[in-house]
Parts: C-alpha cells; structure tokens; sequence
C-alpha cells in the first residue's frame, strides 16, 4: 500500500488532463504503458538486489559496493536532495491548495503547520510514518477505485443520462494528437508521475521481513498501478474531449461533475491535499535514510549516522528539515528563478536515480554469477535479465538528454527553460567527479565485488 501511494499522487489527480490533452488518448496511453514497462523493470531489479541485501541505503550502497564507490556517493547525495526539495514543493502546494476553502488565510501558514506535521510523524517512529502513509495511500487508492467504477458506468450509460460511448477517442485529431513528438514530451510526465515506487527498496531496510514483504510488493505494485493510469487515462479520455482536458481542473472532478456530484470539486480537492501530505511524508523519510546510510558508510558527517531511542535518525531528519524549510522560504517569499531550478534540479534526479539502479542491478547479477553463486538461491530473481535493466537505462538515459529539446527551437534558444531542464546533471557529475578524483577510487571488479557477507543470508 505506501508503495502505491508513492506512485499515486498529483501527477495522476492533476497533471493526468494535461497529458492527454497534449498527445490524445492514444498518445497518452502509448507513452504512460512504456514507461509503465520501464518502471517494472526497474522494480524487479530493486526486488532482486533489495532481498538479497535490504540496507536503508538502497541503491546508493549497492551503487557503492557493486559498481564504484564515487557512484554511490553522488547516486546518495541526488536521491536525498530529490527529496528534500520534494518536501519543499509539496509544502508549498499544499498550501495553495487549502485556498480553495480558506482563501484569507496566507498559504505560508498552512505550509508550515504540514511541514510540522510531517516531521513529527516521522520523529516519533517507523511505526508511525507506516501507519500514516498507510492511511494516506488507502484514501488516494479508494479515489481511484471509486472514480474507475463511476467512469465506466458513465461511458455505458449507467449513470449520466446516457451513455458517452468511446466517440471522443475519434474527435478531430485523436486517439494520436502531435505524434511521436508529443508521446516523447509525455515520457517525461509519466516518468515523474511514477516517481516513488522506489520507496520499496529504501522502506526494505526497516521491514520486519524484508525477504517476504519485498517480493510481494514488487509483484503486486507494478500491475496495480499500470492498471491504475492506464484505467484513469482510458476512462477521462472517453468521458472528456481531449480538447477540454488541462491542468486547470482535475479530471477527476470534470468527471464527478458530469454525473451530477455537486460537491465533486471539494473531494478532489481534500484528495489532492492528502497526496501532498503523502508525498512530504515519504520525502521526509526517504531522504532522512538516505543520508543516515551515507553517514554509516562514511559519505556523509558521523553525526548524521545517530538514531534515537525509537531508532529514528534525528540529526539526518533535521538536516533534511533545515534544507527544506530553506527551499520552501524560497518558493513562498521569493518566487525566484533559484527556486524554479531547485525544483526542475529534483525532478531530475528521480530519473538518474532509476539510471542507477538499473546499472547496479545489471552489476550485481553479473558478479553473482561471474563467483559461481547459483541464480535459483536468489528469493526474488528479476525476470528478462539482462534486457530488462538495459531497456530501463536506455529509456532513462533517453528521458534524461531528452527533457530539455522543446527549448531548442530553430530560430531561438530558451537558456532558461534549458538551464531549468539540464541542472541536475551537472550537479551529479560534479558530486561523482570531485568524490572520484578526491578518493581516487577505481570500478570494482566483477570478481573482486563483496557478495559473502550475504549470501549465506540469502540462502
């Protein structure tokens, strides 16, 4: 369940219109089903690595130990301020969404009482940022449900008057509206509207039974949320012209709207709020790991490898907090250029931080192989390898050099919009390069990569 509610947030409730409106129906469909097929790849291969060796530190430990030490670095690094800049974001949105009821009342001061709230839940424990996330995650996927079952009685006429049929697939230029040009710019949405189903393998180092509860995860969560997005893309595109669809109004309301739900409006809109919520909530926990694994590992300050007595670890959770906080007085005060790139920089580095797991992954099995460990000791073995992480790193690679192209016009250069699209990579190379040529180290050898600790515990 906080795995879906990892992938089920704002890009489904809200940018979902935006996307069918710039490529149609079809379009839509097409780019949502192959990043779909990325992200189970991805998945499998995080399974894979996150039962053999469940560590708070997910990919940025494998990334150490499997390929090169200055990898692990910048992949950790990137993956902590993806987040805490994340938090920021979604502090600041879910203040502007409670002007919806409360339009007096300055957003700043409902964006500092989230940001409170979502430390708190995660000072107290594990326990109570699971418990919290499980909530959070069960409203959003009852939404859907609940949304998919009055669309599809909609589009039969069940509900609504009359049947809509699928005649809107068809109009003017659908199902495919721009061509491949605009499935391309919808890889890039869809990518960002699945980012957070990684939270399995960072969530796996504090799991009771990580050999038993990973697995599950992995292979329920992938078909779940595919059918999920490409349900909802299918059932708003047949309901609503690709024409009227946009970000100005969820989708999910214009179609609760349509079969006469008079408060549909305000639903979504409390639904909307608790993504924000659920989104911060995992951030904040998600980063604070990331940067108390460094800290183990010697990446990141001592300090910030503490835990209190409810094995939180607090000095990580407050850096993270500080950092935020600064990014977000940023967004509310300033609403500067800076802030723009802070969070253009962490959309970035959700899809470098997928480039890596799937480089880790290919890394791993190859060494495991490469020492004679027999592949059926494996408890979760990710399927098509190695095709599967070649095809997510392709994609990834692909996604990553590509977001920028529509600021490159024939005429002019939008170096802004390009600089906003592109910063997140020359921060990761420059964390990489200066750990790299301060540490000298060197890619680890197939033979040489350490896999005895935890074989016998995979066994």
């Amino acid at each position: 369940m906080i795995a879906m509610g990892g992938a089920i947030g704002t890009g489904i409730f809200v940018a979902l219109g935006d996307t069918i409106h710039q490529a149609g129906p079809g379009g839509a469909l097409v780019a949502y089903a192959c990043i779909g097929v990325m992200v189970y790849f991805l998945m499998t291969s995080l399974g894979e690595m996150a039962t053999f060796m469940p560590v708070s530190g997910s990919f940025e430990t494998y990334a150490s130990k499997f390929v090169d030490e200055s990898l692990g670095f910048a992949l950790g690094w990137n993956y902590w301020y993806n987040w805490a800049i994340t938090v920021a974001a979604e502090m600041v949105a879910g203040g502007l969404t409670m002007k919806f009821w409360f339009k007096g009342v300055p957003p700043a001061i409902w964006s500092i009482g989230f940001l409170v709230l979502i430390v708190a839940l995660n000072l107290l424990s594990v326990k109570a940022y699971g418990e919290s996330e499980y909530w959070f995650a069960g409203i959003k996927v009852a939404t859907v449900i609940i949304f998919l079952v009055v669309g599809a009685a909609t589009i039969v006429g069940i509900l609504g008057g009359h049947a809509v049929g699928f005649k809107n697939f068809t109009i003017k230029d659908a199902p495919f509206v721009g061509g491949v040009k605009s499935i391309f710019m919808i890889f890039l949405i869809a990518g960002f509207s699945f980012q957070g189903t990684e939270l399995v393998g960072i969530a796996a180092g504090e799991s009771e039974n990580p050999k038993k509860t990973v697995p599950k995860a992995i292979n329920t969560i992938f078909w779940r949320i595919l059918i999920f997005y490409l349900g909802t893309i299918f059932v708003v595109s047949a309901i609503i012209p690709y024409t009227e669809a946009g970000v100005g109004t969820s989708p999910f309301t214009l179609v609760f709207q349509k079969v006469g739900i008079a408060i549909a409006a305000s639903i979504m809109n409390a639904v909307i709020l608790t993504s924000v919520l659920s989104c911060g909530n995992s951030g904040m926990y998600a980063s604070s790991r990331m940067l108390y694994a460094m800290a183990k590992e010697g990446k990141a300050p001592k300090a910030l490898g503490k835990l209190n007595k409810r094995g939180v670890p607090v000095n990580a959770l407050a850096l993270t907090t500080l950092v935020a906080s600064a990014c977000f007085l940023t967004g509310i005060y300033a609403q500067s250029t800076v802030y723009v790139w802070l969070v253009a920089a962490s959309g970035l580095a959700g899809f470098i931080a997928w480039a890596g797991i799937a480089v880790c992954h290919y890394r791993f099995r190859k060494a495991y192989v490469a020492q004679g460990h027999d592949l059926n000791k494996l408890i979760y073995k990710a399927k098509l390898f190695p095709i599967g992480p070649i095809i997510a790193l392709v994609l990834c690679t692909v996604v990553i050099l590509g977001q920028g192209l529509t600021y490159f016009q024939a005429d002019k250069i939008d170096w802004g919009g390009v600089i906003s699209s592109y910063i997140g990579l020359p921060l990761f190379i420059i964390l990489w390069a200066g750990y790299k040529i301060k540490h000298k180290t060197k890619v680890v050898n197939i033979h040489e990569i350490d896999l005895n600790v935890n074989t016998k515990d995979s066994e």
